[in-house]
């Protein structure tokens, strides 16, 4: 019976953590904008170039 006490009573802080946590991140504006991230991907911009010194194979 005890260990059922100590279980929900660690859920029960687990879930004040959870939900401080979440309130933190409304109140900082993090759901603000759910749309242009989706639009992101469809800008026409070219991606940067990779730095190819940095990936071409080296002879060893």
């Amino acid at each position: 019976m005890k260990v059922i006490a100590v279980l929900i009573s660690i859920s029960l802080v687990l879930a004040l953590i959870f939900l401080w946590a979440f309130y933190q991140a409304l109140k900082k504006g993090q759901f603000d904008d759910l749309e242009s991230p989706s639009l992101r991907m469809l800008d026409k911009k070219e991606p940067k170039p990779l730095n190819q010194d940095k990936y071409a194979k080296r002879d060893v």
